[in-house]
């Protein structure tokens, strides 16, 4: 198992996972990144935000960035712009 952390970013903001979650690989991580993409999402609507986060950044338990998981990409086909 790898602990994999996932960082928010909106702009130049990053909001850092100070925990990190244990996985069994980098395509678990991306799954659990895009499962939250979406509760974020779904948060942002319900709470009438103007605006949403970019995306996920995925980094190792080294803190190098090994993927990016953009908010947009985990909307339905027909919404995305």
């Amino acid at each position: 198992m790898t602990r994999f952390y996932f960082h928010l970013v909106e702009g130049d903001d990053r909001l850092t996972d100070e925990e990190g979650i244990e996985l069994p690989d980098l395509a678990s991580a991306r799954e659990e990144a895009e499962r939250a993409a979406r509760e974020v999402l779904a948060d942002a609507i319900k709470a009438g935000l103007p605006s949403v986060p970019d995306a996920f950044i995925i980094t190792d338990e080294a803190g190098r960035d090994i993927a990016r998981i953009a908010l947009v990409d985990v909307l339905p086909e027909r919404l995305r712009r």
